[in-house]
């Protein structure tokens, strides 16, 4: 270990920096936050005198001799210097920090490689939610108050542990502190009795990256995940390594698990204490089936939350390059679903046939002949352009455009899952298709991802 990691208190400490520009700025700004008290010089007003009474010095100056010249004077003085991008000239560094204070996370690799410092410094900034500083606060205040009904180190500790790692950090997060509060409360009384929780948790349409920052951290927090087929492998290597991990998903023609046994696996899970995790593709609240497992959780008395993800319809047409809306297209939108109950409310198709609108349809490439043919027969002109995407945002994604009349010719053998998109802004998709090349094929007009 080359640099021994130290939190400095230099609040209302003089600080000296020697220089002026964005970089000297930067510095400025950062030791302020600290509450230091910055004197700054230009490099032409410099004396090595001016270093006599301040307990950090930091150079950034585009002059080598003069940094030179301040190295060694701040040594000479056993004061702490930092020459800025001069590693060898350094009595500290500044490292990459991750600011969640009162906690705060530094990264450094010794000055070799600050820019692989600053990388994983994004990387922990993703995991660290945002409400780690107030429950640090919290607890700061809970700790005298904690020693005179704990008495030991160790219970101490499990009662930390069990709060940071259970309900009590997710009402924090979520900005329920009163919620929190309580929770402090009911576990100090009765160690253990908290439940756990169910959370709702939106994978998005597929690609990995396209999972939300809170989603992920949700993940991370998991003692067990029940999820669908729709979930990647990519998005499932993101859940925290040691969480138990379960397939509850459904696919078209069969069922692996009913859902009212779904629904009670999760109420178990999380009445055994446990943060459950329901992991859903795209977002749960639009054709998850997201809403009938949170009733079941509320009938039970089960707390939950949910993060949403990004559904299907924005992310697939945004990846083959087709807008929703459009101006010179369309003025609206409407998300429908082609799996619905037998006893349910049919379609409006007068208003769905519309013109002018574009008809993002999830689960519809079974029924695409009866879509077609009700469209056509409620006034949609048959040559309206249509897309079936496939595997939306994934590396295989697969792009078909023909018109409506044909539509059940181009959803017949789709690979799953897919999207059809009806409307005029399908006609973008050959100007905006970006995600991959596409080039056109025989038959209706149809042009497919070509994956070569």
């Amino acid at each position: 270990m080359d640099y021994l990691p130290l939190f400095a208190d230099i609040k209302d400490r003089p600080v000296l920096v020697i220089g002026c520009g964005e970089i000297a700025e930067r510095k400025i700004a950062f030791l302020h936050r600290a509450g230091a008290r910055v004197q700054v010089v230009a490099e032409a007003d410099f004396d090595e005198a001016q270093i006599d009474n301040v307990v950090l010095v930091i150079a950034a100056t585009e002059n080598r001799t003069l940094n030179q010249r301040i190295s060694d004077a701040a040594h000479a003085r056993h004061r702490l210097v930092n020459v800025v991008d001069d590693q060898p000239l350094c009595s500290f560094i500044f490292p990459s920090i991750v600011d969640r204070s009162p906690l705060v996370v530094a990264i450094s690799s010794g000055g070799t490689a600050p820019v692989l410092a600053r990388v994983l410094r994004e990387k922990i900034e993703a995991l660290l939610p945002t409400s780690l500083g107030r429950m640090a606060e919290k607890a700061s205040f809970w700790r005298n108050h904690l020693k005179t009904r704990l008495t030991s180190v160790a219970e101490r500790r499990r009662f930390w542990e069990r709060v940071f790692r259970g309900r009590f950090a997710s009402l924090m997060q979520a900005g329920n502190e009163t919620a929190a509060q309580q929770i402090l409360e009911d576990e100090l009384d009765n160690p253990g009795s908290t439940s756990g929780e169910i959370i709702l948790v939106g994978a998005g349409p597929g690609d990995a990256g396209l999972l939300t920052l809170r989603g992920l951290q949700v993940l991370q927090d998991a003692d067990v995940v029940f999820y669908d087929h729709l979930v990647t492998d990519g998005i499932r290597e993101l859940i925290r390594r040691d969480a138990e991990q379960i397939c509850v998903g459904k696919r078209a023609g069969g069922h692996a698990v009913p859902q009212h046994e779904t629904n009670q696996m999760l109420i178990d899970a999380a009445k055994a204490g446990k943060t459950v995790v329901r992991l859903k593709g795209g977002d749960p609240f639009i054709f998850g089936r997201g809403g009938e497992e949170l009733q079941a959780a509320a009938e039970a008395g089960v707390p939950f939350q949910v993060v949403p993800g990004i559904t299907a319809a924005s992310a697939v047409t945004a990846y083959a390059g087709i807008p929703l809306t459009h101006r010179d297209y369309a003025q609206s939108v409407t998300f429908v679903t082609g799996h619905y109950k037998a006893d349910s409310t049919p379609f409006d198709w007068t208003h769905l046939a519309q013109s002018r609108q574009t008809l993002a349809i999830y689960m519809g490439t079974m029924k695409a002949a009866e879509i077609s043919e009700q469209l056509i027969q409620h006034g949609r002109d048959a040559d309206t352009p249509v897309a079936v995407i496939s595997r939306g945002t994934r590396v295989d994604q697969h792009v078909v455009t023909g018109t409506l009349q044909h539509l059940a010719h181009l959803a017949k053998d789709a690979p799953m899952p897919a999207l059809i998109v009806v409307g005029e802004v399908v006609q973008l998709h050959s100007t905006l298709a970006w995600f991959q090349h596409t080039t056109d094929t025989e038959g209706f007009g149809s042009s497919v991802v070509n994956l070569a």
